[in-house]
């Protein structure tokens, strides 16, 4: 036990730890003005503690034990993102979440890990060879639809599209050759410009269709995103005040508390989706680029992982998490600063959320149980 404690990443245990910080300094400042929410950044501190417990755990539990189980717990994802839609809480829009009391647990975030072993395990099968259409890619793309559709329905736009990023980052990594991925680019710049001039050319048709479906914020972010210049200026609220609050940050920012945006509650949520802002406003570039550089710092270490393993498998694992936290970071601080249309993705380790933080922390401690195993695993081989 403490041989594999002592093959713990000291450095990602670090970097987790200043996110810690980061985030439960800056959800206090997002939340100290509104009495509904201004002991978040305790129940923060309270999750990180149990995600610490659950990733330094993993360790002791050998990860090949979770490969060979895949399937199993790509059933019992299925059933829950099922039970899910006739059975949760409609939260912003979706119903994507069981609640029990307090506590509230969302599906289909647990199904990016799922998905994520169930891939490394098919691709293992390959031992790096290249990946044929029909034994291959279409076996990966039948395992990863259903998922897919059953998040989109709820619906969760943004997990849906995390999956999308999980599968091709895995592709890539599991060989895939290059006449597929230019058919698969053709085939998604098709789709992107088919959706675009039907959106336009029935645009009036589509707000319509969406609205009576309950589905009107979807139209809204879309449209907004699309046709900023005619997109209803209540639904182009958010993203423009959230550009506002960086800007006005400047170099070094505002100051702590200080966020005149962020405690006139101009932008929602900014202990969640939105939380980038108050790191922008408030620290400015300078506090922006701190995080950014800690996020790179926590990817470089996991490819250093990846790229020393002995098993193929535990690579795609690795690289599979590292796909699901760069697009969340990426998409996260993108909508923010109007790169990206806004979803409901949150920034991973900063953002406030138990379901979400406590699976991110599963899938590190998924990263430390594979790099405690590699001697293991060359040992068994030889």
């Amino acid at each position: 036990m403490l041989n594999k404690l002592k093959k713990l990443d000291w450095g990602i245990l670090i970097i987790l730890l200043c996110l810690m910080a980061v985030s439960v300094i800056v959800i206090h400042s997002a939340t100290v003005n509104n009495p509904l929410y201004h002991n978040h950044h305790i129940k923060q501190l309270v999750f990180f503690g149990l995600g610490f417990f659950v990733a330094i755990a993993a360790v002791l539990f050998d990860y090949r034990i979770v490969l060979k189980s895949w399937y199993v717990l790509y059933g019992i994802g299925v059933i829950l993102l099922i039970l899910v839609y006739f059975l949760g809480a409609e939260i912003n829009g979706a119903k994507g979440w069981f609640r029990f009391g307090q506590l509230s647990f969302q599906p289909a975030e647990m199904v990016k890990i799922i998905l994520i072993i169930g891939l490394a395990y098919l691709l293992g099968r390959r031992q790096g060879e290249r990946l044929t259409f029909t034994k291959d890619i279409l076996v990966i793309g039948s395992f990863s639809f259903l998922p897919f559709l059953l998040v989109m329905i709820q619906p969760d736009l943004g997990n849906a599209i995390i999956y999308v990023v999980i599968v091709i980052g895995m592709l890539w990594i599991g060989n895939v050759k290059y006449t597929h991925v230019a058919i698969g680019l053709a085939v998604a710049v098709g789709c992107v410009m088919l959706f675009m001039f039907l959106f336009n050319t029935f645009n009036t048709e589509i707000e319509d269709f969406m609205y009576e479906q309950n589905k009107g914020h979807w139209y809204e972010r879309i449209n907004t995103y699309v046709n900023p210049e005619l997109a209803d200026p209540d639904s182009k609220r958010q993203s423009e005040y959230a550009q506002v609050a960086i800007g006005t940050g400047g170099l070094s920012g505002d100051g702590y508390l200080q966020g005149d945006m962020i405690n006139g509650g101009f932008v929602p949520y900014t202990y969640s989706d939105s939380i980038f802002v108050v790191i922008g406003e408030e620290f400015g570039f300078q506090g922006s680029a701190v995080l950014l550089l800690l996020y790179f710092l926590l990817i470089y270490r996991m490819i250093i992982i990846a790229f020393k393993c002995f098993d193929r498998r535990a690579s795609y694992m690795v690289i599979g998490i590292v796909s699901m936290f760069v697009f969340q970071v990426f998409q996260n601080i993108g909508m923010m600063i109007g790169l990206m249309p806004i979803t409901g993705i949150t920034l991973p380790f900063v953002s406030y959320g138990g379901t979400s933080l406590l699976l991110n922390m599963a899938s590190i401690g998924l990263v430390f149980s594979i790099k405690a195993h590699q001697e293991v695993y060359e040992l068994a081989d030889n």
